[in-house]
């Protein structure tokens, strides 16, 4: 029982070790499909504690293991407030040039295939926030910068104008629909997936302009960092899906049937008349050129893929 999974992570063995004692690592690596939050963090890899809360009222308190401290090689933590053995190491070894191997060993009942996924999760979202920061330290940032974050309504766009009549580099991020189980419209959409209840909306022919959350992050950071980024920027996927593509995407990952399509008033019920009309209804064929133009890289640039990895449905 328990399972050991391993990947090579592109970044030094001191990296590696060293994002996990930062603050808000222990979120970055929570599966966003799990019904689980941080309410503390461990201050401390070698002795502290990290709560998280379950369904139920319950609590996970992963208390660090001191005997198995041990700079940048290891760290473990054991499962200390449910009846549940439960011992998480954390290994760490060199492997070829400026790259890591990366072992987690989780001793316990639960059997492997309840783990793997999450396992997976972790280890793909640490090497793609790892591969992020290595883009951003790549861009320069020789001048004072002030990036204005905003989406598509224009008297957000228009507030920063006055930045850059005054020579202050602005960008203005028009964000299209985020895709994350915890909000927004896939997390409305999810639990009637999962029920067998999803299915087109109206003609399923509407266009929608989706972007995973992390890649949206990462764009932000790019509109900090790059001092050759201005004015509109569109983050979006590189490819826009129409609403029925979207939804047989949705249907497969979840492994459900997605046959009858969605009333008219089924969006209006979830979102409001408002957000159905912005959201769901709408159709947007939007393109990232002024990123595809920079050679910026989409750690989720289709569909499929992103909703796997969110919901950890590995192919």
């Amino acid at each position: 029982m328990g399972l050991t999974y391993s990947s090579v992570i592109d970044a030094s063995r001191d990296e590696v070790f060293s994002w996990h004692t930062r603050p808000g690592a222990v979120t970055r690596l929570l599966p966003p499909w799990q019904p689980v939050r941080v309410l503390h963090e461990a201050r401390s890899l070698r002795d502290g504690r990290a709560t998280l809360t379950l369904p139920g009222g319950l609590r996970w308190v992963a208390t660090h293991q001191p005997d198995a401290y041990d700079p940048p090689n290891s760290f473990a933590d054991s499962l200390t407030s449910l009846p549940l053995p439960w011992r998480h190491t954390h290994q760490f070894s060199p492997s070829g040039h400026a790259a890591t191997l990366m072992t987690d060993v989780i001793e316990t009942p639960l059997p492997a295939r309840a783990l793997r996924s999450m396992l997976v999760y972790r280890h793909r979202q640490l090497a793609a926030d790892l591969a992020a920061l290595a883009r951003a330290r790549d861009i320069s940032q020789d001048t004072l910068t002030v990036a204005v974050l905003a989406d598509v309504v224009a008297d957000w766009e228009d507030a920063a104008a006055p930045a850059a009549a005054a020579g202050i580099r602005a960008v203005q991020v028009r964000t299209g629909i985020v895709q994350t189980p915890r909000g927004g419209m896939l997390r409305l959409l999810s639990p009637l997936f999962e029920a067998g209840l999803g299915g087109r909306l109206g003609t399923g022919k509407q266009w929608l302009a989706w972007i995973a959350l992390d890649d949206l992050l990462d764009i932000y950071l790019r509109a900090v960092l790059d001092p050759g980024l201005s004015g509109p920027v569109n983050a979006v996927a590189p490819e826009a899906v129409r609403n029925i593509d979207y939804t047989r995407a949705l249907a497969g990952v979840l492994r459900r049937p997605a046959v009858l399509p969605v009333p008219g008033f089924g969006p209006r019920l979830l979102l409001g008349d408002e957000g159905a009309r912005e959201i769901a209804q709408a159709s947007q064929y939007v393109r990232p050129e002024r990123l595809i133009g920079a050679g910026h890289q989409f750690r989720q640039p289709e569909l499929t893929g992103a909703l796997r990895h969110l919901f950890g449905r590995e192919a």
